[in-house]
């Protein structure tokens, strides 16, 4: 069959999405991935096929220009999404629906209309079987539409759209039918209907869910799930001499993602703070820092080996600890190779994805506003020497083994094709 991915120009988002795509490949599916055409070549640095479509607009611009784009407690969710993560009882329509018509399209729009018409025109075209899409890429869910196939969502973390979604409709279903009004499908039964058809909720959260997190971890709506094994792709990389050979001390990896110093400002942490307070224990610290934020450091201990990138596939068996911001990536490879995690979380799901590490005990976390080079350091000796740390941990990798692989996905990705087809 043929399946056709796409997301928005995020590259941590496209890393999630290429081990499935070349489980299909391998078990001789058509894939190609359309993408914005500036996002091209991280298509085909991965060796997929890249399907330029659109034109090239960047989400985070959009979002560095509107300063009111945050939710009301600054959870680093845009409004309504924040109410994921709230107590349903303090959620009213009337916030949904305004954050909704408000921010939520707007926000959706950058990454959107700039990739609808072409994505349609190229779908048109080829003729997928499937589409999967990533849940800010409601591109794909149009395309599906207009074409009548099945698709799906391949999650990048907790399901915020999805549960958000769950109290609108409760909450939405609730008022008179006079009063009931529904932004989003607005919006995306415009392009229903353009198309030919009209507004189904599939459009919105896809046939069904694929969620790369084990169940005890994932935070889903109440929808169609899948789950597949986490396969750790982080683009080219090079394993280094000095990995081939066991620690001959404790490891521990510091790493704080991607996005941090390609996107934002930096790292919600103080690096040298962290170094320092590490400095006299009887471990080897691998910190993988981005050249931008170790030009900023004064001082490196003598037990630190500092390094721009490492594929953490590599790094993570070798180690005993590893602190890390919570980034869905690194947070699953931490679960995938059993390593406890000391996670330092700052934003949007990280705080709540930290936690359900920290319940499993598999882990520590102490948010980034609260984190301090002392706090770390009292955590990272509880993770080397309390056993039940390990044993969370050796637990979790447990039920991340269980889960299955993209290979072991594609026959029930098959069968689900034929199965949606035609439907919504």
């Amino acid at each position: 069959m043929k399946v056709l991915f796409t997301t928005y120009p995020e590259k941590t988002h496209f890393m999630l999405q290429a081990p499935l795509a070349w489980a299909l490949r391998t078990a001789g599916h058509d894939v190609r991935v359309a993408v914005q055409p500036k996002f091209a070549d991280v298509v085909t640095q991965a060796g997929l096929t890249a399907v330029p479509v659109g034109t090239n607009h960047d989400l985070w611009d959009f979002m560095h220009r509107v300063g009111d784009w945050l939710g009301p407690e600054d959870t680093g969710w845009p409004t309504p999404y924040d109410a994921a993560e709230r107590d349903p009882a303090d959620i009213s329509w009337e916030y949904l629906h305004s954050g909704y018509q408000g921010q939520a399209i707007r926000w959706h729009k950058t990454s959107n209309v700039p990739l609808v018409t072409g994505l349609v025109e190229f779908a048109g075209h080829w003729q997928p079987d499937l589409i999967i899409w990533e849940p800010l890429t409601y591109a794909g869910g149009i395309a599906a539409k207009a074409l009548g196939v099945a698709h799906a969502r391949l999650l990048i973390g907790a399901d915020v759209y999805g549960i958000t979604r769950d109290h609108f409709l409760r909450l939405n279903a609730q008022r008179s039918p006079d009063d009931r009004d529904d932004p989003m499908a607005n919006w995306l039964g415009r392009y229903a209907e353009k198309y030919g058809g009209q507004f189904s909720e599939d459009m919105m959260t896809g046939h069904f869910t694929i969620n790369q997190l084990p169940p005890s971890l994932a935070i889903n709506a109440d929808l169609h799930i899948e789950y597949l094994r986490y396969v750790p792709y982080g683009g080219p990389a090079v394993v280094p001499r000095w990995l081939w050979e066991p620690p001959r001390k404790p490891r521990v990896a510091l790493t704080m993602g991607l996005t941090a110093t390609e996107r934002a400002a930096g790292y919600a942490v103080s690096v040298q703070d962290v170094l320092d307070s590490l400095a006299d224990l009887d471990i080897e610290l691998v910190a993988t820092i981005a050249d931008s934020e170790q030009a900023r450091l004064r001082s490196v201990p003598d037990n630190t080996r500092l390094v721009s990138y490492v594929p953490l596939q590599a790094l993570l068996p070798t180690c005993s600890v590893v602190i890390h911001h919570a980034g869905v990536g690194t947070l699953a490879s931490s679960a995938l190779y059993g390593v406890p995690q000391h996670t330092v979380p700052w934003d949007v799901d990280q705080p709540a994805l930290s936690e359900r590490v920290a319940v499993r005990g598999a882990g520590l976390n102490t948010h980034a506003t609260k984190a301090t080079g002392q706090t770390i350091r009292e955590n990272v000796l509880r993770l080397l020497h309390e056993p039940s740390l390990r044993a969370g941990a050796d637990s979790l990798r447990t039920e991340v083994l269980a889960q299955p692989t993209p290979n072991d996905l594609v026959p029930r990705l098959e069968e689900l094709t034929q199965q949606y087809t035609g439907k919504g």
